[in-house]
């Protein structure tokens, strides 16, 4: 089980950039995917989260009506489309996968009040560096 994310970069506050999470060595179709983002000094923290092909989608509160996640089951790919960034959205963002097919994992994953959703996901993949300048 591999995961590969790329796509950060340095944009200006009020731009968009586009997160890609690639899985090789499994299909995603019995997997729950989240976006994760840890700034410096903060705690990891759950950004958005797909389960099942796509069919439900989860999103934390700061980011809703931003973000906006996607599935490729074709490619086994899962996006971040992140519009109207912010400072507060500087980050290293991660993609992680676990085997489930219950929303409990996504759920949990971008729940504030629970930081340690994080910890439900058991494979991650290289972090992608997302700056956004005010």
């Amino acid at each position: 089980v591999q995961l590969q994310a790329f796509g950060g970069g340095l944009v200006q506050s009020g731009g968009s950039l586009r997160l890609s999470c690639t899985a090789s060595g499994f299909s995603l179709e019995s997997y729950a995917i989240g976006w994760f983002r840890q700034a410096p000094g903060k705690e990891r923290e759950g950004v958005s989260c797909v389960t099942k092909y796509g069919a439900k989608a989860y999103y934390r509160d700061s980011v809703k009506g931003r973000f906006t996640i996607s599935s490729n089951d074709a490619e086994n790919t899962v996006c971040l489309q992140m519009n109207n960034l912010k400072p507060d959205d500087t980050a290293v963002y991660y993609c992680a996968a676990e085997r489930t097919l219950s929303p409990y994992y996504c759920i949990r994953a971008v729940d504030a009040r629970a930081p340690e959703g994080a910890t439900d996901f058991s494979s991650w993949g290289q972090g992608t560096q997302v700056t956004v300048s005010s």
